[in-house]
């Protein structure tokens, strides 16, 4: 944990990346900076944390990154681009202690891939060996011949 008051230890959660720790400025445009815009947090957890997020994130168009679940496990909310798992102080955001960094590590560890079932926003988590046939697939798709003939004229049909 970041002991300067001008920096502070975070969590940062990029779409279809794993956390990562930084410690970053405490000033509101080092927040701005690692969040790619206006900044918004939330406290959807009794621990002393907030997600920093980009407040226009969703309407941006920025990509979904991972959701917030309430305790039965139900899906709140959807955090839309970079955000960081931040500490909370008596008047300010803060660093992270070690036991909330792999809390939250642990929480959003996996990568999350959205999609529509029956009218409901669904998560399902992309871990390393799914992430890796997706990838091959993308890989594949890249390079497969994009007008392909297949007629053959010796063929009669």
């Amino acid at each position: 944990m970041n002991e300067n008051k001008d920096k502070m230890t975070v969590l940062v959660v990029e779409p279809m990346k794993e956390p990562y720790i930084k410690d970053i400025g405490t000033d509101l445009k080092s927040m701005q900076s690692a969040v790619d815009g206006d900044i918004q947090a939330i406290y959807p957890y009794d621990d002393l944390v907030a997600f920093v997020c980009n407040e226009e994130g969703k309407i941006s168009g920025l990509p979904l990154n991972r959701a917030v679940y309430d305790e039965d496990k139900t899906m709140i909310d959807i955090i839309a681009g970079t955000f960081l798992v931040t500490g909370l102080t008596e008047d300010n955001f803060g660093s992270l202690d070690a036991d909330l960094i792999k809390k939250y590590s642990d929480m959003f560890k996996y990568p999350e891939q959205f999609f529509m079932v029956d009218g409901e926003i669904k998560a399902i988590p992309i871990k390393p060996s799914i992430r890796q046939q997706l990838d091959k697939a993308k890989k594949e798709q890249k390079t497969a011949p994009q007008n392909v003939n297949t007629k053959n004229k010796d063929l009669e049909v």
